[in-house]
């Protein structure tokens, strides 16, 4: 923290003193060579900016696609909720798009993952509230009524072999997932929680799927069974004879 303070105050005196002293007392040469850095930061940005457009919009891995994720969750993430907070746009949102991007990225890699190394991690609310059967650490135990939606996840379960966590917070499903050590997570929860889960879990990747509330936060839920099946789909590796386990 010291340290950091050191730094903090260096350049609040620098932005006070260079402005002050002008750039060519300092130095004649310093001019041309601070415009030659701000011009290549700036060709980075461009070049980074346009290879992210790219790769969205095509869903290829062209360049660096793992390198944009972080530089994505880490840096420009932060940045863009700042901004948008001060232009007053809406918190979900720019979430949802953020989700929207990670997901694109990481579906770009073209990566196959067995089933076993896979983990769809889901909130506990998609259960029915007065279900008497807690199906919170053991999706199985459903006893597939259908009266939500833990039904056609069990059938998705079963269709692809993979392991299904059902987990009551945040601090859960880190547990979960630092217990399972998957390759790769599909989960499905609210805006905030997706945005912090998939930066929480950098660099394991993360496909978030958004859950519908149509009785408001974290009660009776839902989720459309078939956007976990379509992701599943490209990345499960199929078996010998080109279908899924």
């Amino acid at each position: 923290m010291g340290f950091t303070c050191l730094i903090l105050v260096g350049i609040i005196f620098l932005a006070w003193w260079i402005p002050n002293r002008g750039l060519a007392n300092i130095h004649p040469n310093l001019p041309h060579i601070v415009g030659i850095i701000v011009a290549a930061l700036s060709g980075v940005a461009i070049f980074g900016t346009g290879l992210l457009v790219l790769t969205t919009a095509l869903g290829k891995d062209i360049l660096f696609t793992r390198f944009m994720r972080l530089i994505v969750i880490k840096f420009l993430l932060p940045m863009i909720e700042a901004v948008g907070r001060c232009l007053g746009l809406n918190k979900d949102a720019i979430r949802q798009s953020f989700i929207a991007m990670n997901n694109s990225l990481v579906i770009s890699q073209r990566q196959k993952v067995s089933p076993d190394r896979i983990l769809v991690l889901l909130p506990h609310c998609i259960q029915l509230f007065d279900c008497e059967i807690k199906v919170t650490g053991d999706i199985n135990k459903c006893v597939q009524c259908g009266r939500c939606d833990i039904k056609g996840l069990v059938d998705i379960g079963a269709k692809y072999k993979i392991d299904i966590s059902v987990a009551t917070g945040g601090t859960l499903a880190r547990k979960v997932i630092v217990e399972k050590r998957p390759k790769l997570v599909l989960a499905v929860a609210c805006e905030r929680d997706l945005t912090s889960g998939i930066k929480d879990c950098y660099p394991l990747p993360v496909i978030g799927i958004l859950n519908d509330r149509p009785f408001g936060p974290c009660f009776n839920t839902s989720v459309d069974a078939a956007k976990i099946d379509a992701a599943l789909s490209q990345i499960i590796t199929p078996g010998k004879s080109g279908e899924f386990p």
